[in-house]
């Protein structure tokens, strides 16, 4: 018996798109498997055009298969960015051949843009009243082109459910590893990230631009403290505790900490254990104040408030969620 159609991902490719930016659907999505090696997205690419060539902002151009008819069939409709979107950049208007492509896509697909393919779905109308993210060079000019939008530009991507965004260039790649981590787990996100040799999990509160990215070899950094309190998670971990360990005072770790990180140590912390508790949640039977010990919530009810924060479901849906999906795996693998 064959397992369930693959998850339709249709990127959409228009000229000018930026090749790096069109490849991160592909590598990410398509290098997604279940445990029985199963690919679980069937990724292609498609015009605004019959199929041909669409031109790239390199000296290259590159061979569509499709035209704008394989959007009908989507699950998943990603916009790469392009630097000719002409009217769409210039005026927040679609051009009336890619208002008729994007008018073939379902009701209810989700829709995700990579950078300025946000002023593609702006354009449509789909970010209004919605909190959208773009590359934080022309996030200023979008917010006066769309004031029905409200942009956050220090996000590396925005989840909003059924239409996502994410920041610039790379920032693509955590915002489509949040979605293979929301459609079918942590382990299987996690596998993506490694074979294609990229960090697991950024999250999409996290800066876009952070001050100091390189740490300055001459000043002491944070990396230690991070490891510390990773092998810690489990333990009541004081801010003090963890500025000790890089031997500075509380103050001067904080600061230092957000310029490397881009976030505060507490709000990190908070994140680590989150997500410890979606690995124990996907992967054992263990009972729920159990899993919040581990992960240092102390008790079930605190782990269920800050789930509930960050994913918007309980740990005992989620646990559902993907627990049911991995029975199901295995049983369709030992047939």
């Amino acid at each position: 018996m064959e397992g369930p159609r693959p998850h339709r991902v249709v990127v959409l490719a228009l000229d000018g798109l930026l090749p790096f930016e069109l490849g991160i659907p592909h590598r990410i999505f398509g290098r997604s498997k279940d445990t029985g090696g199963r690919h679980l997205y069937e990724v292609v690419t498609c015009s605004v055009r019959p199929p041909g060539q669409v031109e790239t902002d390199a000296d290259f151009a590159v061979r569509v298969p499709h035209g704008p008819e394989a959007l009908a069939d989507a699950d998943t409709v990603i916009v790469p960015a392009s630097h000719e979107l002409g009217p769409v950049f210039e005026e927040g208007r679609l051009t009336a051949e890619l208002a008729a492509a994007l008018a073939r896509i379902r009701p209810g697909t989700r829709i995700a843009s990579i950078c300025t393919g946000s002023y593609v779905l702006a354009a449509a109308g789909l970010l209004d009243g919605r909190r959208a993210t773009t590359h934080w060079a022309v996030a200023e000019r979008f917010q006066q082109m769309f004031p029905r939008v409200t942009v956050d530009a220090d996000v590396l991507f925005i989840d909003d459910g059924d239409v996502l965004t994410s920041a610039g260039v790379a920032a693509g790649i955590d915002l489509c590893l949040h979605m293979v981590r929301r459609d079918f787990g942590m382990a299987v996100a996690n596998e993506t990230a490694r074979v294609t040799v990229v960090p697991p999990h950024r999250d999409g509160g996290q800066a876009q631009f952070i001050h100091r990215p390189v740490p300055d070899p001459r000043l002491a950094t944070t990396g230690a403290a991070r490891a510390w309190a990773l092998d810690r998670l489990h333990e009541a971990i004081q801010l003090r505790d963890m500025a000790e360990q890089e031997a500075m005072s509380v103050r001067t770790f904080t600061r230092r900490f957000r310029e490397e990180v881009g976030v505060s140590p507490v709000q990190w912390l908070t994140r680590q254990r989150v997500e410890r508790a979606r690995h124990l949640l996907e992967s054992t039977d263990l009972p729920m104040d159990q899993v919040a010990g581990e992960a240092g919530f102390g008790t079930a009810q605190s782990m269920r408030q800050h789930l509930q924060q960050a994913l918007g479901v309980t740990p005992t849906a989620y646990r559902r969620t993907f627990r049911t999906g991995a029975a199901q795996d295995a049983s369709e693998n030992g047939r």
